[in-house]
């Protein structure tokens, strides 16, 4: 695998989008074949990231939390098929009928997200107005008496991304086991696969001298120190490292195989990585949700297995390729470029790919960042600045008073060529960019423009 151009990619997307540190790490089998670290866990204090860095890795929690479901069901202890109200005093019935476990695993109870998780996070932060201090699932419970005003679909029919449904099951694992779930958690899967290093709690992480430092990168591009929103655990509250990840990585492409122990057995990995409804935010165009997992079977043709998480002030990717026996986890201690791009580009790296020509959206990337710049008129009578917003672009403009902005939608967009549209006053109104070697020419409505620098 080309490392060199891994480590190239990886520091050019933390410099353009300012994310303090990364730490990333690629199994092979039973092996860490490839583990580094780039940046720092401590800006104000100089430190520098490891691979052993510990960074919160947010909703990837929801996968070791179906592990942990499966488990109680390997067990006997449990049905997938058992109504929630089982186990869950709710008395919530889209339609008339009962949400199973399996509709919490895969996201299809038939509510749409309650924005709990948002709220609570932004407001522990100090992001937002809002403040809701759920701290128990209990409280969460409380919360959802009246989600039944929020129904939108029959249980199995539509996908609506729900951290309270993980909640909920974090909560029944704890009524079936009578042990906490964090415990649970630890017992069971993070002890056998050694993840020593894996915490729930503060008190575990203050007594931890590798941790990064949560960050918010504001408007102007500065760090700010923040904090990470403990409490509710079972959608997001795990903290974790390269290489303990490593080890559930390995877990994972093992069928469920660790070294001499077995953690779960095979046939319940298989129920965790097949496909049960369709997600709306697609990449390769087939991904659905497995239990925990998000499953595409067209990477490179090849089935890819994942899942990104984020707690605003972390984030994280994990991905794994079965047939190959590869996988590979990306942690940051900031918002910024998607750790998944990151993820994928390595994974296509180790199959032997070029990402910056195989992988459509690193391409699309690319031509966007191109097209970023000062663009002026004839004889520069008139100048706008137009700038790469994740999958958009916007044309500024800025006089001694007044800024606006108007938002560029793609429509086509090719290596020499790309063509968006925006709207005003319900007019569909097109720009198009040539793209040249050595210059960048523009047609906007009614002017022509040429790229005169980049930004700075």
């Amino acid at each position: 695998m080309d490392t060199a151009k891994l480590e190239s990619f990886i520091l050019e997307k933390m410099s353009k989008t300012r994310i303090p540190s990364i730490s990333i790490a690629i199994v092979k089998g039973d092996s860490v074949v490839y583990s580094r670290a780039f940046g720092f866990r401590d800006i104000e204090k100089g430190l520098y990231a490891t691979p052993n860095t510990i960074y919160g890795i947010g909703s990837v929690t929801k996968s070791f939390t179906a592990l942990a479901i499966l488990k109680l069901v390997e067990e006997g202890k449990l049905d997938l098929e058992d109504p929630i109200e089982k186990y869950v005093p709710l008395d919530i019935k889209p339609f008339g009928e009962s949400i199973r476990i399996h509709h919490l695993l895969t996201h299809t109870s038939g509510i749409p997200a309650l924005a709990y998780a948002e709220a609570y996070i932004r407001g522990v932060l100090g992001l937002d107005r809002v403040w809701l201090p759920l701290a128990t699932p209990e409280d969460v419970i409380s919360f959802m008496r009246d989600a039944h005003q929020w129904i939108a679909s029959r249980p199995g029919e539509r996908f609506f991304y729900l951290n309270e449904g993980y909640v909920l099951l974090g909560y029944i694992i704890s009524k079936i086991s009578g042990m906490r779930y964090e415990d649970y958690v630890k017992k069971y899967i993070l002890e056998p696969l050694e993840m020593r290093r894996t915490y729930f709690f503060e008190e575990e992480v203050r007594r931890d001298l590798d941790v990064a430092t949560p960050y918010i990168v504001d408007r102007e591009g500065k760090h700010i120190p923040s904090r990470f929103p403990y409490g509710i655990t079972a959608d997001g509250g795990l903290l974790s490292n390269a290489m303990d990840m490593a080890r559930y990585l390995s877990m994972l492409i093992n069928r469920g195989l660790f070294r001499d122990k077995t953690i779960i057995d095979s046939k319940y990995i298989d129920l965790m990585e097949r496909k049960y409804i369709d997600v709306p935010f697609k990449i390769f165009g087939d991904e659905g949700y497995g239990y925990g997992l998000i499953v595409t079977e067209k990477f490179f043709d090849k089935k890819l297995i994942h899942h990104s998480g984020s707690v605003l002030v972390y984030t994280a990717f994990m991905g794994y390729i079965p047939s190959e026996k590869l996988g590979v986890v990306v942690l940051a201690n900031a918002l910024g470029y998607p750790l998944s791009y990151i993820g994928m580009y390595a994974l296509a790296l180790a199959l032997g790919h070029d990402p910056e020509k195989e992988l459509e959206f690193i391409k699309r990337d690319r031509i966007l960042n191109r097209l970023e710049g000062i663009y002026e008129t004839y004889k520069g009578t008139h100048r706008v600045t137009i700038k790469h917003q994740g999958d958009f672009l916007f044309i500024i403009y800025r006089d001694k008073y007044t800024e606006y902005s108007i938002p560029l939608i793609p429509e086509e967009i090719r290596e020499d060529y790309a063509k968006f549209y925006t709207l005003s006053a319900g007019r569909k109104i097109y720009a198009e960019f040539y793209i040249e070697k050595e210059r960048v020419m523009a047609f906007y409505e009614r002017y022509r423009m040429v790229k005169v620098s980049g930004l700075t």
